[in-house]
């Protein structure tokens, strides 16, 4: 598959949302949304009403495999189905049509929904979720290059170069990297434009 708020580096959370306008891509640890990351993963404002679902199993990937499609019961496009263990956590926008969502069976995962439907993954680490092409969060620059070559080079908007986005071109699901200034992967992201180039969560 093919897409992280070092905006929300090796950090095990999920992105507060700051409000739902287009940017790059969630911001790297040590900004206001890297803080913002650890509240997100506070008690759900909004419990599942029905017995959480569980991802398939993956060698290698215990909790799952990322794919342009989404991951686990999550598709990009679609709504969160119900008795999915995703749910709204940490602070939201009153009134905001963009909700951060995460799951206990998923962790260092989030997910923006937008309109009632999943806009964007991303994987923000510790986590053992990959791609299937073997690339996840702590994979180098280079590993990314060579399985995804073309991807259109951004600065980072939090960090210092060599820090960047890699983003896969086009409208359909797409990928997105964010490269740390040790040229690792700090972010991965799958998803729709705009959503796929939010800053800081829904912003």
């Amino acid at each position: 598959m093919i897409v992280t708020p070092r905006c929300l580096a090796p950090l095990f959370a999920v992105v507060l949302v700051a409000g739902c306008s287009s940017g790059d891509a969630p911001a790297p640890s040590g900004s206001g949304a890297a803080r913002d990351v650890a509240e997100a993963l506070a008690t759900p404002s909004v419990e599942p009403t029905a017995k959480p679902s569980m991802p398939p199993a993956q060698p290698g990937t215990p909790e799952g495999t990322l794919k342009l499609e989404g991951l686990g019961d999550l598709v990009i496009g679609k709504p969160v189905p119900a008795g999915s263990s995703f749910a709204i956590r940490g602070a939201q926008i009153p009134g905001s049509t963009c909700k951060t969502y995460s799951s206990p069976a998923y962790p260092g995962v989030y997910a923006l929904i937008e309109n009632g439907d999943v806009r964007r993954i991303s994987v923000v680490g510790p986590s053992k979720i990959q791609l299937v092409e073997g690339i996840g969060v702590g994979s180098s620059e280079g590993e990314v290059l060579k399985a995804f070559p073309g991807f259109v080079s951004s600065p980072h908007q939090y960090v210092a170069a060599p820090a960047k986005y890699l983003t896969q071109p086009g409208s359909d699901p797409r990928l997105r990297f964010e490269i740390d200034e040790s040229r690792k992967v700090s972010i991965v992201h799958v998803g729709v434009q705009p959503q796929l180039s939010y800053v800081e969560g829904c912003a």
